[in-house]
């Protein structure tokens, strides 16, 4: 599991080769591989939880995008003639391409630099998928985990939980990776909804109601959200105006956005500003 020969880690691309067997163990069997499932890993690296699937699914496909990384890869891994190598930027990728007559399985340590945008990339497939499982950084899993009221809780943890049950599972420390991070690492599974708890009459709108009011998350909900409704629209809602967003439940923004598509039509629903939280 050491580091190859002439390929250096690269900044650019957010990479920390896992190395540790014992933690490569625990990830491996909380995955739980099976022969004929549709695996996909994203960022293989040099191939460290990729060789421990393959012994159990030898027909694994990986999306890679340093393609120095991909003649490492086929050389490593050449007795595999059902192994897919994907060069591609995994923000880009369109995953409903893998589809075949399973949903996949999403597996991955996910670059820190791009964690959040790609959650939410893959969040639009969730459609096509049975369970993901990443490393993250920690911080990355404490918000996608947390719960109204928790310093947390935000658009990212509201917009996971909408699609997906958040499983956080173990941690992992900067020692397990070569170069070492400088945070702590989580792996998390998430698995999506069969039937969702709190399905949105229009989703782009129920995402303009978060982005917005996380964008002024340290305000009341009559300020935060003043371009969507009124004090009063809140209160015929059953929601207290006084409350900060970081206090509101999934269910809360499912009503307010609902109500916004039954009073106007979505097309004019636009969140003011922009912002990942």
């Amino acid at each position: 599991m050491s580091r190859q020969p002439g390929h250096q880690a690269r900044k650019r691309f957010g990479q920390n080769f896992l190395h540790d067997p014992g933690v490569i163990e625990r990830i491996v069997r909380s995955i739980a591989p099976k022969p004929d499932q549709s695996i996909v890993e994203i960022g293989p690296g040099l191939g460290a939880i990729t060789e421990e699937i393959l012994a159990v699914n030898p027909r694994l496909q990986v999306v890679e995008l340093d393609r120095d990384l991909i003649p490492i890869l086929r050389t490593k891994f050449f007795n595999y003639p059902e192994f897919r190598i994907h060069q591609a930027d995994a923000l880009k990728f369109d995953f409903n391409e893998l589809v075949g007559e399973q949903p996949l399985r999403i597996i991955g340590n996910l670059p820190y630099n791009i964690s959040t945008p790609l959650i939410f990339h893959l969040l639009a497939h969730s459609g096509v998928v049975k369970d993901m499982h990443f490393m993250l950084q920690k911080e990355v899993v404490q918000r996608m985990a947390a719960i109204p009221g928790d310093n947390n809780y935000g658009r990212l943890g509201i917009m996971t939980q909408y699609f997906c049950k958040v499983q956080p599972l173990f941690e992992v420390g900067p020692d397990a990776f070569r170069p070492a991070p400088k945070v702590d690492s989580f792996i998390v599974r998430l698995v999506p909804y069969v039937t969702l708890p709190h399905p949105a009459k229009d989703l782009g709108t129920l995402q303009a109601v978060v982005r917005s009011a996380f964008n002024a998350r340290r305000k009341t909900l009559r300020k935060a959200l003043g371009g969507f409704v009124t004090a009063a629209e809140l209160q015929q809602l059953g929601i207290n105006d006084g409350l900060r967003p970081e206090n509101l439940g999934l269910a809360d923004y499912v009503a307010i956005a609902d109500y916004l598509v039954t009073r106007v039509p979505s097309a004019d629903i636009e969140a003011p500003g922009a912002g990942n939280e």
